[in-house]
């Protein structure tokens, strides 16, 4: 076999292996990939709640669009294959803290999931418009969706 061949073999064959990676994420990555999403999604909602909510930051439309259309981004990923049924368990970059019921009522974590991913495209929506007072009002109805799934499937810290 020359050279070229064996070298295009290889490529092919690390494509391969690399994809069957990526679609059988081990527990600790989907962990690591979960946290990562709801850490990044976090501190973009904390940068909104500080301009409409709490006003601690005055108001830019354009930022908080930005950080709107994150979330929407995030929450549109499919983040459903961040959650493995052995993931109840491990590291990530941290333990986990998912508990077992997320997995008991699959129709009702997906009409939880379905609607916080509602409320997240409903945000960017609302910050489209640059009203303070409209974002806010979704700002709360996102967060909301947020702790839907927290309260019954978070476990504390």
């Amino acid at each position: 076999m020359n050279t070229r061949v064996f070298l295009i073999i290889a490529i092919v064959a690390g494509l391969v292996l690399s994809t069957l990676a990526l679609a059988n994420p081990s527990v600790e990555d989907q962990i690591k990939a979960r946290q990562s999403a709801y850490t990044f999604m976090s501190w973009n909602m904390n940068r909104i709640r500080a301009q409409v909510i709490d006003e601690d930051v005055p108001f830019n439309a354009a930022q908080v669009q930005g950080w709107a259309n994150a979330i929407a981004a995030a929450a549109n990923s499919n983040m459903s294959l961040m959650f493995g049924p052995d993931t109840v368990q491990g590291t990530g970059w941290k333990p986990t803290r998912l508990r077992p019921e997320f997995f008991q009522d699959m129709a009702r974590t997906g009409e939880i999931a379905s609607n916080f991913v509602q409320q997240a495209n409903a945000l960017a929506e609302a910050a489209e418009t640059g009203d303070p007072a409209a974002i806010a009002a979704q700002f709360r109805q996102t967060g909301e969706a947020c702790g839907a799934c927290h309260r019954p499937f978070r476990a504390p810290e």
